[in-house]
């Protein structure tokens, strides 16, 4: 395998956890510990793509994406990193144009089909990515708000989505002009609405995948919409 991949992680274990992993399959690893040596790095070198840490001293995952874009260097897949991501979160960063999210502890499948799509995606593309208009679909995962997890990629205006933990795909079409409640209601009723299929409606399953109580679980269905099959677990 090939590809130059630049790690942006402020914890030095995980830089080099990701580097070995990496290196070990054959990619071409840089290393950056904040933003400033990342930023620094970009002015001069081109990476295949990108695994960015979100909470980082200083200057902040998001905040680096957002100097990237505005000064047009945001032409690599970057992939955000966190174990603390959010719907609010995820919305932001592909709105800047991040493909994806991989939370941490990071699985080592997830970082592989992650990595390898990403680069996939950088040898295909032949135009910017309309984020505007992003496709969700079976390859990147949920914020941990919705107990997903975010670690796909998207080939040109379509994201991957994937709940990595247990392999439960979810699709979707985000409109980005939205607002953030709508769009975020949209997201939400989609991720219930292929969790029941996957789980055939089983309520105790549900719950443990979605991480929510049942009882919470029954309102929120509720107050999005979701229908739930009559051979449903009560």
């Amino acid at each position: 395998m090939s590809g130059q991949i630049l790690v942006v992680d402020d914890e030095m274990g995980i830089r080099e956890l990701l580097s070995e992993i990496l290196a070990d399959e054959g990619y071409d690893v840089a290393l950056a510990e904040n933003a400033a040596v990342a930023r620094e790095y970009r002015q001069h070198t081109r990476p295949d793509m990108v695994l960015l840490d979100i909470w980082m001293p200083d200057m902040d995952g998001i905040s680096l994406l957002k100097a990237w874009a505005a000064a047009g260097e945001l032409s690599m897949p970057v992939v955000m990193m966190s174990g603390h991501g959010t719907i609010d979160t995820a919305v932001e960063a592909t709105r800047i144009g991040a493909v994806g999210f991989l939370e941490k502890p990071i699985a080592l499948k997830k970082l592989l089909e992650t990595v390898a799509s990403s680069l996939k995606q950088t040898q295909a593309s032949v135009a910017p990515v309309n984020t505007r208009s992003i496709a969700f679909d079976d390859a990147a995962m949920m914020p941990s708000s919705l107990s997903g997890r975010f670690d796909g990629v998207a080939a040109e205006a379509e994201i991957a989505v994937t709940e990595a933990q247990y392999n439960l795909s979810v699709s979707m079409n985000v409109a980005m002009d939205l607002p953030l409640r709508e769009a975020r209601d949209l997201f939400e009723r989609r991720y219930f609405e292929r969790l029941i299929e996957q789980t055939e409606g089983n309520m105790s399953r549900l719950a443990e995948l979605a991480g929510v109580e049942r009882t919470h679980l029954y309102r929120k269905l509720k107050q999005l919409g979701v229908k739930l099959p009559k051979k449903a677990e009560h």
